[in-house]
């Protein structure tokens, strides 16, 4: 390194810890360390360095010349940015001016892995994902071919356009791989009357970018997407994946300040709406016995978790047993930001926690409605005596409405 890239880098920690240390000192001085116990990387490993807390304490060593950047960024690898460390730290409950700068531990992970992608430090599988999504302008989604050439092929023979006033974005995972999701989404809307449209060009939403530090190249695709929503006229998005939701609702508004004029909405809160208005109906009896799979970006992060069990709830035949736990503190599938990518073991051993609570409820149905969730869970349901099958919740959906869905 430079004599002009080491002032650069030490430029760059200096403005990360003055910009960190009001909340890094808040988590510090309290010492509770409550959000250990429902921090899902935690359970699985039992390693204070990657523990919430250890997050905001390797930011006070930093300040006080004990620890730089490179001593501590492989630690923050070990975080799906659940927020379930938010919702339990008693910090959040604190109005007075010693706690007026909120919890906030997902935060804090992202630009302290922004800081070390800025720094040099680079994790080998996350550089070459966002390599391949900065080729492909859509994810590497394993196992098929990603390209702009076939992003809208789980399209073809629905009929649908590009253009309108409300568009359907589809998450890369979806587009490629669980085909059969958009195309139950897209009958589904179209039996609820709702008209939309498709994008002309769908790039990646970004997201997972940013969560890996990769700030930059999540602006790229953050700007040609918005881009391409204004030259078509959108108002409206729906989203069928949360992380997408999270995506366009906090990343996006970042980006784009004041002039960001897009109204999101999640598939869930939508279909509930169609179903309590009685334009979609719910007839067909799905004789199951099924409990629900939180998404952490939908429920923790943005606090939906009526709709989906509005919508389970309205299915007739299902047997639907809710979670065994405080429903905002709901247990992670541990495929998020980038876990699943750079360490898959990690994420097989959260996803076997989570279905090992769903076989205490004695179901045969786990109903997840994170697109990116269902593949670590699957993989950890069909290894169960007796299986427990995952599906999405708008497959169900699909069902329950009549509804042929061809691949």
């Amino acid at each position: 390194m430079s004599s002009d890239e080491s002032t650069e880098a030490g430029d760059a920690q200096r403005e990360f810890v003055e910009q960190w240390r009001d909340p890094a000192y808040n988590c510090f001085s309290s010492g509770h360390k409550f959000c250990r116990n429902v921090c899902p990387v935690m359970q699985v490993t039992r390693n204070e360095n990657h523990s919430p807390t250890a997050f905001h304490a390797n930011i006070v060593a930093m300040e006080q010349g004990g620890l730089t950047v490179a001593d501590v960024a492989e630690d923050y690898v070990h975080c799906t940015q659940c927020g379930a460390c938010e919702l339990r730290c008693p910090n959040t409950l604190m109005a007075g001016d010693f706690y007026r700068a909120r919890t906030r531990t997902v935060d804090v992970v992202k630009a302290m892995r922004a800081l070390a992608v800025e720094s040099g430090l680079e994790q080998p599988n996350w550089k070459r994902w966002v390599e391949a999504t900065v080729d492909r302008k859509n994810e590497p989604v394993l196992d098929v071919p990603v390209s702009q050439e076939n992003v809208a092929k789980w399209a073809e023979g629905l009929g649908l356009e590009a253009g309108g006033e409300t568009i359907l974005f589809v998450d890369c995972e979806a587009a490629f791989y669980r085909t059969s999701l958009p195309r139950a989404v897209a009958l589904i809307l179209r039996a609820g009357g709702v008209e939309f449209g498709l994008m002309r060009e769908q790039w990646c939403c970004g997201g997972p970018a940013a969560e890996m530090g990769y700030v930059a190249q999540s602006r790229e695709f953050a700007e040609h997407n918005v881009a391409d929503w204004r030259a078509i006229g959108a108002r409206r998005i729906i989203t069928l994946d949360p992380h997408d939701y999270i995506t366009f609702t906090e990343d996006y508004p970042r980006y784009f300040g004041p002039a960001y004029e897009f109204e999101i909405v999640h598939i869930t809160e939508l279909v509930a709406e169609l179903v309590r208005d009685g334009k979609l109906q719910l007839s067909k009896p799905i004789e199951r016995v099924a409990t629900y799979h939180d998404p952490c970006r939908l429920n923790k992060r943005k606090g939906i978790h009526q709709s989906p069990r509005e919508i389970l709830r309205a299915i007739p035949g299902l047997d639907f047993r809710d979670v065994d736990h405080v429903t905002q503190w709901a247990y992670c599938s541990g495929a998020g930001a980038g876990l699943s990518i750079e360490r898959p073991e990690l994420t097989r051993a959260i996803s076997g926690q989570r279905l090992d609570r769903a076989a205490q409820l004695d179901v045969d149905l786990l109903v997840s409605a994170c697109v990116w969730s269902e593949r670590p869970l699957t993989e950890a349901g069909e290894h169960r005596e007796p299986r427990i099958e995952v599906r999405d919740l708008m497959e169900l959906v699909a069902e329950s409405a009549g509804l042929e869905v061809t691949p």
